[in-house]
């Protein structure tokens, strides 16, 4: 099995719609794909109504969170959308998006780059507005080559020139909040420094004891000394080893399935779960 369980859509910062993502992931041969956009579950309808026969989805959201002043992302899987409690805190999250990015466009206006809302408006399609949004102006505008060149301290990075915090939920509540949904949690790509400061190995051990589930260990962003260390990390702590692509469509390079998960270890995630099941396709629209 072929198993990739980290992917964007248009629902947040991806470029494919979600019917597009599950149609191209099956042309990619994988057998499983998970749709993780942004603090939002708005493109899972349709990648149900879409999904392919042969191809199972696992449905779920990447949520923002913040340890000791450090960013970092949950994934959080097979989570019941409609629990209370969880959905009042991604939309908290969500609608902080809109003012954090028009500040974010303010900033870069202030240091003479002419973006506009109405073009970072346009980018996003309706999507969950993000930092990747605000990149794509900027390599429109020719200020950055590319997508990736726009994430350094120069311009929208943790603590750049341009960067404005948004709210984040801290990562202990995040992982009580998807429990009590009935979802698993593993933390998507804990060693991308290029990405700004991490969080330390000894706090990961810490969200493990508090029920952290896995790892995002085999990722684009991870090298293979960094890989080696966070593998031995959760040997020590028990955590489960993910790997996926971080797919977002164009707007990165990472092809769907770079990157996949042992069929093993999606099984266990699979079994932890209670609010929600993988769906496999039966040939959608």
């Amino acid at each position: 099995m072929r198993i990739d369980l980290h992917c964007h859509s248009t629902a947040s910062d991806g470029t494919d719609t979600p019917a597009e993502l599950v149609r191209n992931a099956a042309a990619a041969g994988l057998d499983v794909v998970a749709l993780t956009d942004h603090d939002t579950t708005r493109g899972h309808a349709e990648a149900l109504g879409a999904l392919p026969a042969g191809l199972t989805l696992v449905t779920g959201a990447e949520l923002s969170c913040q340890t000791d002043g450090v960013s970092m992302h949950l994934l959080a899987y097979l989570f019941d959308p409609e629990e209370p409690a969880l959905l009042a805190e991604r939309e908290l999250v969500r609608d902080d998006r809109v003012p954090r990015a028009r500040g974010m466009v303010a900033r870069l206006n202030a240091l003479g780059v002419p973006v506009t809302w109405e073009q970072v408006e346009r980018i996003a399609a309706g999507g969950s507005v993000g930092r990747p949004h605000i990149a794509s102006a900027l390599v429109e505008l020719g200020v950055v080559p590319t997508v990736s060149d726009a994430f350094t301290e120069e311009w929208l990075a943790d603590g750049g020139r341009a960067y404005v915090a948004k709210h984040e939920t801290d990562p202990f509540e995040a992982i009580r909040l998807v429990k009590g949904a009935g979802g698993v949690c593993v933390f998507a790509h804990p060693a991308a420094a290029k990405r700004g400061r991490t969080v330390p190995e000894s706090r990961i051990a810490e969200l493990a004891e508090a029920g952290l589930d896995g790892i995002e260990v085999d990722h684009m962003d991870h090298d293979p000394d960094a890989r080696d260390r966070l593998r031995a990390l959760a040997k020590e702590t028990g955590l489960l080893v993910t790997g996926s692509s971080d797919y977002h469509g164009s707007r990165k390079t990472v092809a769907l399935g770079a990157y996949t998960t042992d069929p093993e270890v999606y099984g266990e995630i699979t079994r932890r779960a209670t609010g929600a099941f993988p769906v496999p396709g039966a040939g959608g629209a």
